[in-house]
């Protein structure tokens, strides 16, 4: 079986391990799937980090290298190891983990931005700059469900190249790209491709999914992790965060994936706000309705989300949602029957989990929305108060 991996790479002096190990690629039908991964907010990301580029000036990759290259930084982040006590022998010193990742300031203020997984339980981080200059870096704030965390270090601001962040709902298919990073250790390097697809989902750390994300063939390994997936403008419209190694190998084959930079600019602006990120949450497993199931099995709409199972305690459930309870498999696709069907968020039509994914977001923890819903045969409305997403799909 395929797998996904992030692009960490730990080094102990007795051991080598991956902390986290593989993940495997969301699908629809995943719990985690309804958590509302790319809140928006109001508030934006310092200007530096937004500036605008006019779509026409493409630069070689020579020339974005040579912008972008000073931007980027090699992040060491170090756990220290506790000492284990085992009752029938002496203690036992445990060695201490590091990893080795990328990342990329954003503005003069000192912020960087890379992934969570890279810096995930540690207790020391080292930032390395394109001019040798090694700082330690303040953690500032995560976000588990997106795979992204913002730094601080203390650095003139002479000595800093911000990246800016482009528009990743522009982006097409096809579109270049270059990926600058750390991989295996080697500081700052570059590799080119295009965007391979868009829009695909990927498992967070915490095992949420992380929406709209880009696919690039984009040369990337580990210590790419955290490093800017730039444009032909030179502009950062991703986080180069995992890659598919096809089950055999832990190498590149050319699939990589970047949590796309409108979902960095929400993230990093709720983190400099109030030091953490809230993520509404539903609280439902469900997938799409599609007219294969909803002619075979006689359902009241074939199209909209399939209500399959209701999370305790969350907004759904306190909203009196109902899951399904009947298995069924149809062209090699199982789904559970017998639950509500989702139609409409605040009037809006909803045909898949990604609309569904996607209206959630719009709101914050606390919020009320509209659900139009078929029961049976019987269509009614039910409001919701939102959640906030809790730290795993399980709770």
């Amino acid at each position: 079986m395929s797998a996904l991996r992030s692009l960490r790479t730990y080094a102990a002096l007795l051991a080598t391990a991956v902390l986290g190990g593989a993940v495997a690629v969301a699908g629809v039908a995943l719990l985690g799937g309804l958590d509302g991964d790319t809140t928006v907010v109001t508030e934006t990301v310092p200007s530096q980090s937004t500036v605008s580029v006019p779509r026409e000036s493409a630069m070689s990759i020579n020339e974005i290298y040579k912008r972008a290259a000073p931007g980027v930084v090699q992040i060491t982040s170090t756990s220290n190891g506790q000492t284990s006590v085992n009752p029938s022998t002496d203690p036992v010193p445990q060695v201490p983990a590091q990893a080795l990742g990328s990342g990329f300031v954003i503005d003069k203020a000192g912020r960087i931005v890379t992934n969570y997984h890279v810096v995930q339980g540690a207790d020391q981080i080292r930032v390395s700059f394109s001019n040798r200059d090694t700082v330690e870096a303040e953690l500032v704030g995560t976000d588990p469900s997106t795979d992204l965390a913002v730094l601080q270090v203390d650095e003139s601001a002479s000595a800093l190249t911000p990246l800016p962040l482009g528009d990743s709902a522009r982006v097409e298919v096809g579109d270049q790209v270059v990926a600058i990073g750390n991989p295996f250790g080697l500081d700052r390097t570059a590799t080119a491709g295009i965007v391979s697809a868009l829009q695909r989902l990927i498992r967070a750390p915490n095992q949420f999914t992380i929406d709209h994300v880009i696919q690039t063939d984009a040369p990337i390994n580990h210590g790419n992790s955290g490093g800017p997936l730039l444009n032909a403008r030179g502009q950062v419209i991703g986080v180069n965060t995992q890659i598919e190694t096809g089950g055999v190998d832990t190498g590149n084959v050319g699939i990589g994936f970047a949590v796309p930079s409108n979902t960095v600019k929400d993230v990093v602006a709720q983190i400099l706000g109030t030091g953490r990120v809230d993520h509404a949450y539903l609280g439902i497993g469900g997938q799409a309705v599609n007219a294969d199931v909803a002619e075979t099995y006689k359902l009241a709409a074939d199209a909209g989300v399939l209500v399959e199972s209701v999370t305790s305690g969350s907004g759904a459930e306190k909203a009196g949602l109902k899951g399904g309870e009947t298995e069924v498999v149809v062209a090699g696709q199982t789904y559970v029957l017998g639950g509500d069907i989702i139609v409409a968020v605040d009037g809006a039509q909803i045909g898949s989990i990604e609309e569904l994914r996607d209206a959630i977001a719009a709101h914050k923890p606390g919020d009320k929305i509209s659900l139009e819903i078929y029961r049976g045969a019987k269509k009614t409305s039910v409001s919701v108060t939102l959640g906030r997403q809790p730290a795993s799909p399980q709770g």
